[in-house]
């Protein structure tokens, strides 16, 4: 297990998502920004419509998913 923030993966903010891989923390990140517009927090917007556009742009949206891999496997693991 290991943990990224939101602003670790370009949000506002420094919530903690906990993942066993990068896609999990990917996953727990977009319902993260999805709750947080919802919730009235526009700070959270740009980080919601980036997540949103990565995918019409593959490369850069590829670019991103793999810096996230990347960083997320650098992290040491968590006790427990």
């Amino acid at each position: 297990m290991k943990t990224m923030s939101c602003r670790q993966l370009g949000g506002a903010c420094d919530v903690t998502h906990h993942g066993g891989d990068a896609n999990e923390i990917i996953k727990a990140q977009d319902q993260h920004l999805k709750d947080a517009v919802a919730s009235g927090q526009g700070d959270h917007q740009r980080a919601l419509d980036d997540m949103k556009g990565r995918w019409k742009r593959p490369v850069s949206g590829l670019k991103w998913y793999r810096r996230v891999q990347r960083d997320f496997a650098q992290l040491p693991a968590e006790a427990g």
